[in-house]
């Protein structure tokens, strides 16, 4: 059950959070807050419950659009990791940037189209006063897991 209006939002959206990401090693995890900002990890499409690509590379293996429901799904995912850290996602005040990270082909030119599932989700959930954000969209050769997309990004937080 949401416990708060941003779950609830989720909620009304039709969207749901996985389980926040478990980190392989000892050395690095889910997100670090300093100050006001959470600082968090990449996330891949960490979302048992959706039916995304898993695997493959934008330009060759998997189109714009199947690529924008992953970055969705990773900007699912970075929520899930919030909320754990947070215990309630009313906290997050800013949408402050996301760094998107695209696994394609030298050809490719539309990160920005495909990062934007998560810009998107971030601007509907939260408003365009809290969800408006910097970006970088960026390509990469690989990701870890042959993922398609890994989103890091920082938001602002209040201590409530």
């Amino acid at each position: 059950m949401p416990s708060g209006v941003i779950e609830a939002k989720l909620a009304a959206m039709g969207l749901t959070l996985p389980e926040p990401r478990q980190f392989p090693r000892d050395n690095r995890q889910g997100c670090v807050q300093v100050g006001a900002v959470m600082f968090v990890s990449g996330h891949g499409p960490h979302h048992p419950g959706m039916d995304i690509v898993r695997q493959g590379k934008l330009g060759a293996d998997v189109s714009v659009d199947e690529g924008y429901e992953v970055a969705m799904a990773c900007g699912l995912s970075i929520l899930a990791t919030l909320r754990a850290a947070l215990g309630d996602l009313d906290r997050v005040t800013r949408v402050v940037r996301l760094m998107g990270m695209v696994n394609c082909t030298p050809e490719f030119d539309l990160m920005p189209r495909v990062i934007d599932g998560a810009s998107d989700l971030f601007f509907n959930l939260f408003g365009p006063e809290r969800g408006c954000h910097a970006r970088a969209a960026v390509g990469m050769a690989s990701l870890p897991r042959q993922q398609p997309v890994e989103i890091s990004g920082e938001f602002e937080v209040s201590d409530r």
